[in-house]
């Protein structure tokens, strides 16, 4: 897939929606569809761990088609950053998402970062890419 495309793709709320099924996210609030840009916010509505989560996140930096960041303004997190990564790879694009986060709760919270929340994150930005690649979220 062409750099550009993966990287609108990866601003896409509907894109993200549609791959987030699973855990029912739906925007609520901001730019609730099409393309996020640079300034601009979203909140996000899910079920994680049979609990729902309000999160509003905003794009902090974005140069394109190369990368994008976006942070966790409101949410679950103490912190949350994750930067998004693109550059031509032969015929296509190599993708990278970079997470920082930070759990509430101290102690409690950095044991539930390493016992699980890290892997959970990762599966999750698995998933998501592996939506925006397949063709399912064109």
């Amino acid at each position: 897939m062409p750099v550009r495309e993966l990287f609108d793709l990866s601003r896409s709320i509907d894109a993200h929606t549609g791959s987030m099924a699973s855990s029912r996210e739906r925007a609520v609030g901001g730019t609730t569809s099409g393309l996020i840009s640079y300034g601009e916010e979203v909140t996000w509505r899910a079920w994680h761990f049979g609990v729902p989560i309000r999160m509003t996140s905003r794009i902090t930096a974005l140069e394109a088609p190369d990368y994008f960041v976006d942070e966790q303004v409101r949410g679950p997190f103490r912190r949350f950053r994750h930067v998004h990564e693109f550059a031509r790879d032969g015929e296509g694009t190599l993708m990278v998402d970079r997470i920082e986060f930070s759990a509430p709760f101290g102690v409690l919270g950095r044991m539930v970062e390493r016992l699980f929340l890290g892997r959970y994150l990762q599966r999750l930005i698995e998933t998501r890419n592996g939506y925006l690649v397949s063709g399912r979220a064109r």
